[in-house]
């Protein structure tokens, strides 16, 4: 197993960075304290009495959020909360249902459509985002609506500011406590993390350097690790335009684990496996990572491992988050590519807006 701490540093050539993505990932801790203290301004929520199940609506970039939140606040909930990815609305859904919108551009099509189906059913709303199509839906529907900055360069940037309010929505309610006390440790713990960044001496050049030309195979454990492992792929497919994979534990073990059998070395199929660990991990899921990675390492290939810093869930979710985060542009230095724009993307919304 390659070290968690004391990597190389290692000089790469950074492309055009168009949008700025390095700067907004480094921002992350500055990003979550600012959306704290706007989201307590968050008024006409109304009381865990008043509803009976949460359902979080959103995608990409922005519906990572539900995912977070899902993740810390799950655990302490007495009420069912649902994340809904796609253009449909749960069909439980209705006036004793609180819904959590979330659109960084407030114009995702899938979204928008289930809100909107979310709202004929008599559900609460309360939306997320910087503005657009769904701002102006939220009024006309009496619901509510925090303003998120919009100078954030893109929805993947946004990552705090779309799910700390949330988390305090919640919190308000009387459905979770100690939000508080959990993103003052998350904010300390990343501006360490982003000072090993800035000096060159954070884990995420090693797997970066590790990964390379390769393909990322990207492990978590629980429900923090498999967000935390989701959030890592997509940043890699979306900043550095590679492919990359995840799963989690202890799933992969009843599935993914017996693929390994047949590939004698995962260098063959050029797969390169990263554990993503914290200390929420069921004490059962340690032995599960070591004979994963005494399977993996028969085949000739080392495993990279990541260990969470910070005190609390949140902060090691989001620390996490941002070695991904910064792995993934990172990545994009190596690859040579502008980690803002995708273009693939772009040409999708383009063709399904004809």
């Amino acid at each position: 197993m390659k070290p968690a701490t004391g990597a190389p540093r290692v000089d790469v050539t950074t492309p055009t960075d168009s949008l700025g993505m390095q700067a907004a990932t480094l921002d992350l801790p500055n990003q979550i304290e600012r959306s704290a203290v706007e989201a307590r301004q968050l008024t006409g929520l109304p009381s865990a009495s008043e509803i009976d199940q949460v359902v979080v609506l959103g995608m990409g970039g922005s519906g990572i959020a539900g995912d977070i939140v899902e993740a810390i606040a799950g655990p302490q909930m007495k009420l069912p909360i649902v994340v809904s990815k796609g253009y449909e609305c749960p069909n439980f859904v209705g006036s004793r249902t609180f819904v959590l919108v979330a659109s960084f551009s407030g114009e995702t099509e899938e979204t928008l459509e289930a809100a909107s189906t979310a709202h004929d059913r008599g559900a609460q709303l309360c939306a997320v985002s910087c503005g657009g199509t769904l701002a102006r839906l939220v009024e006309e529907w009496s619901g509510i609506f925090h303003q998120v900055d919009p100078a954030i360069p893109m929805p993947r940037c946004a990552v705090g500011a779309m799910s700390i309010p949330l988390l305090y929505a919640f919190n308000h309610m009387g459905l979770i406590s100690g939000v508080e006390e959990q993103i003052e440790d998350a904010v300390t713990t990343l501006r360490l993390r982003c000072a090993a960044i800035r000096e060159g001496a954070d884990i995420s050049k090693q797997v970066a350097v590790e990964i390379d030309s390769g393909t990322a195979l990207i492990y978590g454990g629980g429900k923090i690790g498999e967000v935390a492992a989701a959030r890592f792929k997509n940043q890699i497919n979306e900043n550095s335009k590679s492919p990359a994979f995840f799963n989690s534990l202890p799933e992969m073990c009843h599935n993914e684990m017996a693929g390994w059998g047949t590939v004698e070395s995962l260098n063959d199929v050029n797969l390169v496996p990263v554990h993503l660990r914290h200390s929420y991990e069921h004490p059962r899921l340690s032995e599960r990572f070591q004979f994963n990675e005494t399977l993996v390492t028969q085949g000739s290939s080392d495993i990279t491992e990541v260990r969470a810093q910070g005190q609390t869930p949140l902060a090691q979710l989001f620390d996490l988050i941002l070695v991904g985060d910064q792995t993934s542009l990172e990545l994009a230095a190596l690859h040579g590519q502008d980690p803002g724009p995708i273009d693939v993307l772009t040409e999708l919304k383009q063709q399904l807006g004809r």
